[in-house]
C-alpha cells in the first residue's frame, strides 16, 4: 500500500488505473479505525479494482466546543489495518493540503442539514457544511467510481447522496449497514472515551432502537407508541437524549407513524462521548 500526502501524488497514483478503465473505490475516514471502518474497506475491496482510503481529521466539521483536539489519532495503526485489508492507497494529507492559505469556499446542502444533528441547538448546519465541503474536495481529488459511508451516520449519508445528485458528481454512493459490538452498541471512534460504567449505560441507545422495532413488529406503528417504548429504555439506562425522532428515511421529513421506510434516530451524551445511532423501521 502506498501512502501519499498531496493531491498531486494521489492523482499520480490513480492516473494509470483510471486511464486503463479500472474502477476506484474511495473510503473517506477521520481515522481511529474500528470494525465499522474496516467493513467499508472490505466492501470497497470487493467491488473495485483500486481502493483508496483517505485519513483526515476535518476541523471544519467540529464545533467550537467539540472534541477536535482530543479526537483519537493513530495513523500507523490505521495504515496497518488498511493495508491488511487490501487497500492500495492511503491518502493522509496535512491540513494545509486540504485547506491552503486563502481557502474561501463552502459547499452546503439545504433542508436535510437543518434537522437532527443539524439543528441549531445541536451541531448545527455548519457541521454538515464542513462535511460536504471536504467530501466534495475528496471526490474531486480522487475522482472515484464509488464512495463508501456507514449507515450509522444516516443523516450524513442522505446529505452526501443529495450533494452528488445536485452537483452531478459522477460517483456512486454506497451506504454500508451499521457494524455493532456483540452486545449491540454501534461501533464509533468516540466509544474510546467511555468508562466501563458509561459503556454499560451506552447500551441504552441500541436497546431503545430494539424496543421500537418490537413495537413495529407487533403492529403498533404510531409515533407516540414507538417513541415511548424507545424512551423507556433510554430512561432505564439513565440517558437523556439530545433527540429521539421518527423521520422519513428518504428525506428526513417528520413521521407521524411508521409507514414504509421510517428512520428512528437518537443522539445522546454519555460521559465525554456524544453518541448517535439509528434504525430504519418498516423497511420491506
Amino acid at each position: 500500500m502506498m501512502t501519499v500526502r498531496t493531491v498531486a501524488d494521489l492523482r499520480g497514483e490513480l492516473d494509470a488505473p483510471r486511464r486503463a478503465g479500472r474502477t476506484i473505490g474511495l473510503v473517506p475516514t477521520m481515522g481511529a479505525f474500528h470494525d465499522g471502518h474496516l467493513e467499508l474497506i472490505r466492501r470497497a475491496r470487493m467491488e473495485n479494482d483500486v481502493v483508496v482510503v483517505s485519513l483526515f481529521v476535518n476541523p471544519a466539521q467540529f464545533g467550537p466546543n467539540e472534541d477536535l483536539e482530543a479526537y483519537p489519532r493513530d495513523e500507523a495503526r490505521d495504515a496497518a489495518l488498511a493495508e491488511e485489508l487490501g487497500a492500495d492507497v492511503l491518502f493522509a494529507p496535512p491540513l494545509e493540503e486540504v485547506y491552503p492559505d486563502g481557502f474561501a469556499t463552502t459547499v452546503g446542502v439545504a433542508g436535510l442539514t437543518e434537522v437532527l444533528d443539524g439543528h441549531p441547538e445541536r451541531r448545527g448546519p455548519d457541521h454538515f457544511a464542513g462535511v460536504t465541503t471536504v467530501v466534495t474536495k475528496l471526490f474531486n481529488m480522487a475522482q472515484p467510481s464509488a464512495a463508501y459511508f456507514g449507515q450509522k451516520d444516516a443523516q450524513q449519508a442522505l446529505v452526501i447522496e443529495q450533494l452528488v445528485r445536485d452537483l452531478d458528481i459522477p460517483v456512486r454512493i454506497e451506504v454500508v449497514p451499521t457494524v455493532r459490538e456483540p452486545d449491540g452498541l454501534a461501533m464509533s471512534s468516540r466509544n474510546a472515551y467511555l468508562t466501563d460504567e458509561e459503556r454499560r449505560r451506552a447500551l441504552g441507545l441500541s436497546r431503545a432502537l430494539e424496543a421500537a422495532n418490537r413495537e413495529v413488529a407487533a403492529g403498533r406503528r404510531d409515533a407516540p407508541t414507538v417513541l415511548a417504548a424507545a424512551s423507556s429504555e433510554l430512561e432505564a439506562s439513565g440517558i437523556v437524549p439530545e433527540y429521539l425522532e421518527l423521520r422519513s428515511a428518504d428525506d428526513l421529513s417528520p413521521a407521524e407513524r411508521v409507514n414504509g421506510r421510517t428512520l428512528l434516530a437518537v443522539a445522546a451524551r454519555v460521559g465525554r462521548a456524544r453518541l448517535i445511532d439509528n434504525v430504519i423501521l418498516g423497511d420491506r
